[in-house]
């Protein structure tokens, strides 16, 4: 097994069967790749829509709901995959996505993770923009090398907000992410984005911003 894509969701059963169907409809042979799903404890119909592919993909289910930090950590502590993409249940891939990068940290072992531009897309996967990953980076379409996640302590489970942002700069402090300017990942703008919260959002940055005050 080469890759683990985790998809984390939290009542996105709206959204989530086409994350899933652009994993499945990937370039690449369906034995180099896993899919996990890890359910956020979601009161909508989530776990319905994914007893559709039972026996397809494997699924994780929190009987509370733990935050987006402790899904994708636990996404990633089951996995078997060498490397590891994180996919939110809104969102979805291109289709050579898996085969691009899986092919460019077989081939460059000095380098420890792997992003993609991406475009934004309104609710009907209408493409708004294209964003360049590395001047506005986002939490997926991001392949890591496994042990370094676990190298560097995984998501910080503190943090409900803002937890892409700190587990980037603790990354980047002994790794390093190299983006490929090819919009690969589909990044959805909606009302029930997160970032649409104005105080949550603020709270974790201070948070952020005094966790790593130090930093230079």
């Amino acid at each position: 097994m080469l890759i683990s894509v985790v998809i984390t969701s939290y009542n996105y059963a709206r959204y989530i069967e086409r994350a899933i169907r652009s994993v499945f409809n990937q370039s690449i042979n369906r034995s180099e790749f896993e899919l996990i799903v890890v359910d956020d404890a979601s009161s909508d119909n989530t776990m319905q829509v994914l007893e559709n592919y039972k026996g397809e993909i494997r699924v994780l289910q929190f009987k509370t709901n733990r935050g987006l930090s402790a899904a994708r950590n636990e996404g990633v502590k089951k996995s078997k995959g060498q490397f590891v993409l994180f996919l939110d249940a809104d969102d979805y891939l291109h289709r050579d996505l898996l085969l691009i990068q899986k092919t460019f940290l077989s081939e460059n072992n000095s380098i420890a993770a792997v992003s993609t531009d991406y475009y934004l897309v309104n609710e009907n996967g209408r493409h708004l923009k294209h964003v360049n990953a590395a001047l506005n980076p986002i939490a997926c379409g991001i392949m890591f090398r496994k042990d370094l996640l676990f190298d560097i302590g995984l998501y910080d489970e503190g943090f409900r907000a803002r937890e892409e942002e700190d587990l980037r700069i603790r990354f980047l402090k002994k790794y390093s992410i190299y983006n490929i300017v090819l919009p690969l990942y589909r990044y959805r703008k909606h009302d029930m984005n997160l970032t649409n919260d104005t105080s949550i959002m603020k709270k974790y940055k201070k948070r952020l911003s005094k966790k790593h005050k130090n930093d230079s």
